[in-house]
């Protein structure tokens, strides 16, 4: 059986409020997807990575440097590309699904690669876009997440 993977976007440095949004977000995913993949650094990647490995899931972070460890402390599979902010497109194309919390451009090139290639993003408290799917709590983006994997 396939696994199932979640994307998570957001910026590299965040506020306390999105923190704590992040980590409990990242306790809940663990509950129904089975990967979690992010950008692998601080901010919202750590703080969503945290909360999913805290909760028993297996993380991934696809870097932009070369170098394993650059990863925050919670990635376990890290996976450096060398490839700047170009390496958003592999995060966004790893997941079946992908959640966006608050950032800034990198957050939004992610966004605009998931309606490239049609990969369902959910904006949590972010961006409001044509084509995205706006949630206010991170039990409608768990709803969400789990109808988008069951049309999969």
């Amino acid at each position: 059986m396939q696994k199932r993977i979640v994307g998570v976007i957001g910026g590299r440095e965040c506020t306390v409020e999105v923190e704590q949004l992040a980590h409990r977000l990242g306790e809940r995913l663990a509950k129904v997807v089975d990967i979690l993949v992010t950008g692998g650094l601080g901010g919202t990647m750590e703080a969503v990575t945290a909360g999913f490995k805290s909760a028993g899931g297996l993380t991934i972070g696809i870097l932009p440097g070369y170098n394993k460890m650059e990863a925050n402390k919670h990635v376990d599979i890290a996976i450096p590309t060398g490839l700047g902010l170009a390496r958003n497109v592999l995060v966004v194309k790893t997941a079946d699904v992908v959640v966006a919390l608050p950032g800034e451009a990198g957050t939004l090139s992610e966004i605009a690669y998931c309606l490239q290639f049609n990969i369902p993003v959910i904006s949590l408290n972010s961006w409001d876009i044509l084509g995205v799917i706006k949630v206010n709590t991170i039990e409608e983006a768990i709803k969400q997440i789990e109808s988008r994997l069951e049309k999969k």
